[in-house]
């Protein structure tokens, strides 16, 4: 794969299961190491199952955008889809130090996706969703 890489997905949680081998073999030819790999891939399968799971208000099938690139020391994905405005951004963090049975449920996939990421940039332009995630690749040593 080249430097950059796009594909189409489905609004279905089995297009989830594509994710990791796409990242795996992206990864590959970058030569990206597995820990950014994972960080990426745990964020992203976050992101695509709350747009699947909760970007629709019909049953209708959609297209889910994702775009792969490396920019000098740069892991950039970008997310589009035509779902629901929602901005993880502006999403509450959760009350992590409640015990876990006073926790509400939700918001902490999002969380923990903005914890991984070294950038998170959203927008809504056009009727779509535009989500671009940042992991940082370190030099070697």
């Amino acid at each position: 794969m080249p430097a950059t890489f796009a594909i189409t997905l489905k609004n279905q949680l089995s297009e989830v299961v594509k994710l990791e081998k796409i990242l795996e073999e992206f990864g590959r030819n970058q030569d990206i190491s597995q820990e950014i790999l994972s960080s990426m891939n745990l964020a992203l399968e976050e992101i695509l199952t709350n747009i699947i799971s909760y970007g629709y208000q019909d049953t209708d099938e959609h297209d889910i955008s994702l775009r792969l690139a490396i920019q000098g020391k740069e892991f950039l994905a970008e997310v589009e889809d035509d779902g629901t405005p929602f901005n993880p951004i502006e999403a509450q963090d959760p009350e992590i130090t409640l015990p876990i049975e006073d926790r509400p449920i939700g918001g902490l996939g999002i969380y923990l996706t903005k914890k991984m990421m070294d950038g998170i940039d959203y927008e809504r332009r056009e009727g779509k969703n535009r989500l671009r995630l940042k992991k940082m690749i370190p030099t070697s040593h």
